[in-house]
């Protein structure tokens, strides 16, 4: 029975990186994202390339009845996926309380209610299975609050502690649960977040989608627990630690409004 890794938010930015990554190694894959004729153009590439199977579906997964469509597509296809990769998201930036409700609401939505569902339903299948791997995809963001993007350092909160409960949890099903927290990516997000980037283009905490992907499949390889690409991120992570609390918040803030000012 051929195995498949499904890779969400696979259209662009670290989870293509992924993609090709897992790709490169064997991997057959299932893709999901928004863009039907982006996903059908690399999943092309991807089969050309590597010789290895690639199908893909089109779906939203902030929206719920098209996720739950997605996942009985998914029940009645009897494909066996040993590897989900949650990595869907989105951001906002600005105070809370002048944003967009709808635009927050979907925040919520992709980064915390779609992974959680994601993770159930793929989840109870591969501990009944007896394996399988699930990997979350976070953020440095997730160690600390973020005055100026308070919604979405707390979506990526949730899934950094969530993943590492579920790790504990499953580990007697034989599933392994990783979670990527990555710093300051090349990607579309910060455009699609409406954020300055221009800022953070000299910053060396920026990493390549690439470099990103490559350090995680051979973390992933090892079944770490908290994957953080890059030591200047490690440290990032670690030194909300040391600090007080209200220090934190108002470093974070202040960093917040530097770099992730909005255009």
């Amino acid at each position: 029975m051929s195995r498949y890794a499904l890779i969400t938010g696979a259209s662009s930015g670290i989870g293509l990186a992924l993609a090709e990554a897992l790709a490169r190694r064997g991997r057959n894959l299932i893709l999901v994202a928004r863009q039907r004729d982006a996903l059908e153009s690399i999943a092309c590439e991807l089969t050309q390339r590597f010789s290895v199977e690639v199908l893909f579906r089109a779906c939203d997964l902030s929206q719920p009845l098209r996720l739950s469509g997605l996942l009985h597509e998914l029940e009645e296809s009897a494909l066996h996926i040993d590897l989900l990769v949650n990595n869907a998201g989105i951001g906002t930036a600005g105070a809370y309380v002048t944003q967009d409700w709808a635009c927050e609401r979907q925040l919520i939505e992709l980064n915390v209610l779609a992974l959680a569902r994601l993770c159930h339903a793929i989840g109870t299948v591969m501990a009944g299975q007896g394996s399988g791997q699930i990997l979350n995809v976070a953020s440095v963001a997730g160690f600390q609050p973020g005055p100026g993007m308070s919604n979405y350092y707390a979506s990526k909160a949730y899934v950094l502690h969530f993943s590492e409960g579920l790790r504990e949890e499953l580990k007697a099903y034989g599933v392994g649960v990783s979670v990527l927290c990555p710093g300051p990516t090349r990607s579309g997000f910060f455009r699609r977040a409406n954020m300055d980037v221009n800022a953070l283009q000299g910053s060396k905490l920026m990493m390549n989608a690439e470099e990103v992907a490559l350090i995680t499949v051979r973390a992933l390889a090892k079944n770490r627990a908290i994957i953080i690409p890059g030591w200047r991120n490690r440290l990032l992570a670690f030194c909300p630690r040391l600090a007080p609390r209200w220090l934190v918040r108002r470093i974070s803030a202040r960093l917040n409004r530097h770099f992730g000012k909005p255009v």
